[in-house]
């Protein structure tokens, strides 16, 4: 991402921007190359606010055929039948992101994500997983973690009205202004993995109950063989049996995943637009400041929830259990 300077046309585009985070930042966006997969409504929003900014380029994959349950919160597809018929959402995505922002590279890889090997990922700076799987997002969090290069890694689900990001920067330095002076700073990121294999026990007690509420789904949808959000009213019961499990093997109170919030979670499958536009606004934040190496970066849950309107950060990572 230390290629070419700017372009004029670039630095005409983007002046505005420039004047805000300085040429060198702008340049290394426009020399990244970001991956992201599974479009809903918070993806969809992330990818317009990251094409917007000038990225290098955006790859697409997410191969379901367009249906009226895809159109729920996902502007980028037109509400005109004969429009999409036939063609999947990344196809369909892809033509309307080209339309935002002519100079940023937007394309469709089809396939399954998670089958990909690891030389795959190499190709890429960023790698986005929306709505994917526990299994999935442990695998391609792995692969990425394998390159000889960092690639930032994060993930996002928003269910009912609540959202959840996870970003593993691995080893990440970066600047920051305190007061007149730039100062150097460095932050070391958990996996996936490692960062849900954290006791629960060991967590500090004012951790966002989302957080735990995620794991429990997460873990229904694995052991039901469920795609992610595929699950109503009807599997409460044995959500909340998995909550049980989980708490005992966690030692902790069974108070500490609240059932009404399975409950919202578990029968909330359709996305509330609003909290689409908050999440996926926080996403394309930290993917600009992590490409850019300006800035904080969030380490490493977000969660947003609608209800009371805050955005939490919560840092669960292996320093818990030292």
């Amino acid at each position: 991402m230390d290629g070419e300077e700017l372009t004029e046309q670039e630095t005409a585009l983007y002046d505005r921007q420039i004047r805000v985070w300085g040429a060198n930042a702008q340049r290394r966006l426009t020399k990244s190359h970001i991956l992201v997969s599974g479009i809903k409504g918070t993806v969809t929003e992330f990818c317009k606010n990251i094409v917007l900014a000038g990225v290098g380029s955006v790859t697409l994959m997410d191969d379901r055929l367009v249906t009226e349950e895809a159109l729920n919160a996902n502007f980028l597809i037109p509400p005109d039948e004969s429009a999409y018929r036939g063609k999947t959402v990344a196809e369909i995505c892809c033509d309307s992101l080209k339309d935002f922002n002519p100079m940023v590279f937007v394309s469709v890889e089809k396939g399954d994500l998670s089958t990909r090997d690891t030389e795959f990922f190499e190709t890429f700076d960023v790698v986005v997983i929306g709505y994917g799987s526990r299994s999935t997002k442990k695998a391609v969090n792995e692969k990425c973690r394998k390159l000889s290069k960092r690639v930032a890694f994060y993930t996002v689900d928003c269910r009912d009205s609540c959202g959840e990001i996870f970003v593993d920067l691995q080893d990440y330095k970066y600047t920051k202004k305190n007061l007149e002076e730039t100062v150097e700073c460095e932050l070391n990121f958990p996996s996936f993995q490692e960062a849900i294999s954290v006791p629960w026990k060991l967590t500090p007690r004012r951790t966002v109950k989302l957080y735990f509420a995620m794991r429990v789904i997460e873990a229904f949808e694995e052991s039901e063989g469920r795609k992610p959000g595929a699950c109503s009213l009807l599997d409460l019961a044995t959500v909340l049996e998995i909550k049980k499990k989980l708490c005992e093997a966690n030692s902790v109170s069974e108070s500490h995943v609240p059932d009404s919030l399975l409950e919202r979670l578990v029968t909330g499958n359709t996305e509330f637009p609003p909290a689409c536009a908050i999440v996926g606004g926080i996403l394309a934040q930290e993917v600009i400041k992590a490409v850019s190496g300006k800035g904080d970066p969030l380490k490493n849950f977000f969660y947003f929830d609608a209800q009371d309107g805050k955005g939490v950060m919560e840092d669960i990572s292996n320093s818990l259990t030292s």
